[in-house]
């Protein structure tokens, strides 16, 4: 009978420590949820792409002169265009506003390998001396170009932006203005006249970025630049008369152009808001 009773205490005091045991806390650790996207942060890429001009224009000026030409084509205008391809890098940074809006800016420089077309023009000339002809051929030509802009966007998607941008260009470009004048078909003699040099302006464009992995997006852009007139002065002679003539003769031109171009982008700091824990 005794041990009847002690089996039946033993029992009792194992149950109520199971319901006590039950009833305490639990340990476990805390299970956190999948951290929060967000495009905030800085990145690094590169990209390739193409450009081409639209009819870059430029202006002949002539300038002095012995004996005083009166009619060689002053202010004439010629037009030329280039093409080819791109490719550079980019670094920027991304502020992501609430969940739809993305402000940042970026700064890009690409190398442009490519060809330009020359523009020939023609013209009459005439002195108290003599009668003259004019011959000439121009080219400009973009060597590199470089952008700070800022970027405002929309995401379409979490993972999808679409984006404005505007700012500030630079490029290297060249020029080249070939001339010769005398008699009746510019055999007379002539010159050369090249510049090259940095030269600032505006750009201004849009596109799309996805963001297809963690840490990593694409994107495809369209640009348009538009680069300050370059200008430089040199003097030809009559290379078949000595010192029958000598006069002056300078070149201004436009830069302006497109750019279409895709790149890829490495976010360091993608997924950079804090993963809510959850408590259980």
């Amino acid at each position: 009978m005794d041990k009847k009773i002690a089996l039946a205490a033993a029992l009792a005091a194992s149950f109520a420590g199971s319901a006590l045991a039950a009833d305490l806390p639990s340990k476990k650790a805390p299970v956190a949820a999948p951290p929060v996207m967000s495009w905030t942060g800085f990145y690094v890429g590169a990209n390739a792409g193409g450009a081409w001009s639209g009819n870059n224009s430029g202006s002949l000026q002539v300038f002095g002169g012995t004996p005083a030409l009166s009619a060689i084509p002053v202010g004439r205008n010629v037009f030329n265009s280039y093409g080819g391809f791109l490719g550079g890098g980019q670094v920027g940074y991304n502020y992501q506003l609430m969940q739809s809006f993305v402000i940042g800016a970026e700064a890009d420089i690409q190398g442009f390998a490519g060809n330009a077309s020359a523009a020939n023009f023609t013209g009459a000339s005439a002195s108290s001396v003599a009668s003259y002809s004019t011959i000439g051929k121009a080219s400009s030509n973009l060597q590199y170009l470089g952008t700070v802009r800022g970027r405002v966007g929309y995401l379409v998607m979490p993972t999808l932006l679409a984006y404005g941008t505007a700012g500030f260009a630079y490029g290297g470009v060249s020029s080249t203005v070939w001339l010769a004048t005398g008699g009746t078909d510019g055999s007379g003699g002539g010159g050369s006249l090249a510049y090259s040099n940095t030269q600032a302006g505006w750009t201004a464009g849009g596109g799309v970025e996805w963001m297809f992995l963690p840490n990593w997006s694409a994107k495809a852009e369209y640009l348009y630049y538009s680069l300050s007139n370059g200008y430089a002065s040199t003097t030809i002679t009559d290379t078949v008369t000595p010192n029958a003539w000598a006069y002056g003769i300078g070149a201004s031109r436009s830069y302006n152009g497109n750019i279409v171009r895709a790149g890829v982008n490495y976010h360091f700091n993608f997924a950079n808001v804090a993963p809510v824990v959850a408590k259980f």
